[in-house]
């Protein structure tokens, strides 16, 4: 068990990020800096826009690291630019594909199974600054399942992980 920091939170109730890049994300009057964030087994961040819909099951939330984030383009990068759920400070994030993971921030753990590499797009250049796509490329986090229900919030939180031997991988 390793000791992360769960930096910032992030839920939406909408899709920002549609048509163009050059046009900008679609404005929001919803505050999507939140303190905790309720996740349901299978389903994602209860209020999110991709709760519970079956297309996005493998991937109804994302982590990043904090270490990853393209200050030296953007010094007020965070999560809203990002549009990823969980920003954390202590663990190198992409490390961990096809691992199960739990974060535990007080309340209980919380399972995620790490599926897939969360790629930056060219909304990335458009919300971050040019050259963001690029400097995230293999370190623009992590898209999970939860496995199980629980509360996660801001602060210390507990962090482990279960990396599959070569045999399960067969």
């Amino acid at each position: 068990m390793a000791m992360v920091e769960v930096i910032q939170l992030l839920t939406s109730s909408a899709h920002r990020y549609v048509g163009r890049p050059a046009d900008g994300p679609a404005e929001t009057d919803e505050d999507e800096l939140v303190e905790a964030i309720e996740v349901r087994r299978n389903l994602g961040i209860v209020g999110d826009r991709y709760f519970g819909h079956p297309a996005h099951r493998r991937a109804s939330i994302t982590l990043m690291a904090v270490e990853n984030l393209p200050t030296h383009i953007n010094a007020a990068v965070d999560l809203r630019q990002t549009r990823r759920n969980v920003l954390l400070r202590g663990v190198d994030i992409d490390a961990y594909l096809g691992s199960t993971i739990s974060l535990d921030s007080g309340n209980g753990p919380i399972l995620l199974a790490v599926n897939t590499a969360a790629r930056p797009c060219a909304w990335m250049n458009a919300t971050i600054g040019a050259g963001a796509q690029r400097a995230l490329m293999g370190k623009g986090g992590v898209r999970c399942t939860p496995l199980s229900d629980g509360v996660l919030t801001l602060g210390p939180a507990a962090f482990t992980a279960t990396v599959p031997d070569a045999e399960e991988a067969r």
